[in-house]
């Protein structure tokens, strides 16, 4: 029994030492201390359930922070997966894709890109109320896992990578004004052709 214990125990530090941690018992904690988190819907389930697990996750959700996570887009599909006997659908799968990107200072964005979850429930045609739930359920679950793999995301950036991606953002932002400026200028330096005078009759 000892001895099951010693390696159960020596595993547990070995597996922990390679950065493996168990499902539900890892530290969230980041690294990223204030961010502000925003969507189109201000007050949708994701984004309310987002800025809750990352203010539990030691991070000052507030709109005066340096960056801001902004959830551009959230489409859900659903479709027929499966069908049983009749032709009736039995089952089917719910599919909710997460677009955003991240802001830094004069509102630049930083890094872009979407997050995508799946789920399949079952529809009884019988039990119409019941299926409901189950989408709702299914729905719930999904969104969870939208939170937790945003925080995922969250959690491999570091103010020095965000720095950085704010450096890049500077630089294409003053390339581009002085690209801009030089074309106005040259605009302005052209001489402007008179229309062609036609001599009367």
């Amino acid at each position: 029994m000892i001895k099951r214990n010693l390696l159960v125990i020596g595993l547990a530090v070995m597996l922990s030492a390679c950065g493996f941690q168990l499902r539900g018992t890892g530290s969230t904690e980041l690294s990223v201390k204030e961010m502000d988190v925003s969507a189109r819907n201000a007050y949708g389930p994701t984004v309310v359930q987002l800025r809750e697990v990352l203010e539990r996750s030691g991070v000052n959700v507030h709109a005066g922070a340096p960056y801001r996570l902004v959830l551009t887009n959230e489409q859900e599909n659903e479709r027929s997966a499966t069908y049983s006997s009749g032709n009736r659908t039995a089952e089917y799968e719910l599919t909710t894709v997460l677009n955003y990107s991240i802001q830094g200072l004069n509102n630049l964005e930083l890094m872009s890109d979407k997050l995508e979850v799946r789920k399949i429930y079952v529809r009884d045609g019988s039990n119409i109320t019941g299926s409901e739930q189950e989408a709702n359920r299914a729905r719930e679950e999904m969104r969870r896992d939208l939170v937790n793999a945003m925080v995922v995301r969250l959690q491999m950036l570091s103010p020095s990578q965000l720095d950085e991606l704010q450096r890049k953002a500077d630089e294409r932002a003053q390339a581009e004004a002085a690209a801009l400026e030089a074309a106005r200028r040259q605009q302005a330096e052209t001489p402007q052709q008179s229309p062609l005078e036609v001599p009367g009759n």
